[in-house]
């Protein structure tokens, strides 16, 4: 029997749409109606989001300070909550969710109008600006790491660490141990960088694995996510080096390729952090430098502390420093599978569970701290 209907609110990017995917799945489970409202781009990585309709509203972004882009933008936030509150209307939900970005403000404010529970899912290890704006509209913020940037005020009493949830596919995942790394054999390397980090990586990685030492670029297995204008060059280049390689635009079973590879190079999303410590793998963590706020390079940093990953920030790596933190790892493997140990510990592999107690909690207008 259906509970009755939860609206999730999230944008078209990885970052909002992965734990937002993650919650439709459980809330199913659980006999919920799940619903979501997003932007113009919608499901823009054919995942086939697990809900019963798919609403798609007026948004906008605040990239600009000029009056012109700044009446466009409001106009376009303006047409979203009217069109929000319609649909709450139609749909009367439980409770709204929304995972960041200016595509949650319309359904959230729509809900804080009508009186609808509403809470907010922050991936990142600082609190971004739509949800700064939106913190003191919602019942409840829940949380992927316990300190949390920007939170403070009354916000903070809101606050509810549950971790960030991942999808089942990326749980099934993490079943697999950490493969086994004896020396001479062959050494998996995964690299993916999303649409942001794809062109940095395509430049900088080849490169820096050709300076390897012969015996170490031998044992490479590399596996990497490129641009479809860098494919052809990037694959090549890895050809002549005598490189075995695999490259992709895009690959649907990433949570696997994490499983099966030594080690990860990656940029540090709030989705990238949580598969790798669900699943448990080491990581290079190179933090995309432009992110607003600096999130990437919070969320890294995190995830060094506890042993799990090393950051290497771009504006200080080049082919010879990447070669050389490279060479170091293969040749002391015991670091690696420390800190695959150590990402798994960090990991909250029960973060979709304690979001959906805290949804049902708002559901029954009631908000619980999460066990």
């Amino acid at each position: 029997m259906t509970s009755g209907t939860i609206l999730l609110a999230a944008g078209g990017t990885g970052g909002h749409l992965f734990p937002a995917y993650a919650l439709a799945e459980e809330l199913g489970r659980r006999g919920w109606r799940v619903e979501l409202a997003t932007d113009k781009r919608g499901d823009r990585y054919g995942m086939g989001f697990p809900a019963a309709a798919v609403h798609q509203l007026s948004a906008a972004t605040v990239s600009s300070r000029s009056p012109v882009a700044l009446a466009r933008t409001g106009w376009a936030l303006a047409s979203g909550v009217r069109e929000a509150m319609s649909l709450l209307v139609r749909m009367r939900p439980q409770a709204v969710v929304g995972f960041g970005g200016y595509p949650c403000f319309a359904p959230l404010v729509a809900a804080r109008l009508k009186g609808v529970p509403a809470a907010l899912h922050e991936q990142n290890a600082v609190l971004g600006r739509a949800n700064r704006l939106l913190g003191p509209r919602v019942d409840a913020i829940a949380t992927s790491f316990e300190d949390v940037k920007f939170l403070e005020g009354a916000t903070r009493s809101k606050a509810r660490f549950t971790g960030n949830p991942v999808r089942t596919a990326v749980l099934a995942a993490a079943a697999t141990p950490y493969p086994p790394l004896a020396p001479g054999e062959p050494f998996s390397l995964l690299v993916f960088g999303g649409s942001q980090g794809a062109r940095f990586f395509s430049d900088t990685i080849p490169p820096a694995l050709e300076r390897l030492p012969q015996h170490l670029r031998a044992r490479l297995r590399v596996v990497q996510q490129c641009r479809p204008e860098d494919l052809d060059r990037v694959a090549s280049f890895y050809g002549h080096s005598d490189i075995q390689a695999e490259c992709q635009p895009f690959f649907a079973d990433l949570p696997q390729r994490i499983a099966a590879a030594h080690l990860v190079i990656a940029r540090a999303g709030a989705s990238s952090i949580a598969e790798l410590t669900a699943i448990g793998r080491p990581s290079l963590l190179v933090p995309l430098p432009h992110a607003l706020d600096n999130d990437q390079l919070l969320n890294a940093s995190s995830l060094a502390r506890a042993g799990g990953a090393w950051v290497l920030e771009e504006k200080t790596l080049d082919h010879a420093r990447l070669a050389a933190e490279l060479t170091d790892l293969m040749e002391t493997p015991e670091r690696l599978v420390a800190a695959a140990e150590a990402a798994r510990r960090a990991g909250r592999p029960d973060a979709v569970e304690r979001l959906a107690d805290l949804v049902e909690g708002l559901a029954a207008r009631k908000v619980t701290e999460p066990a």
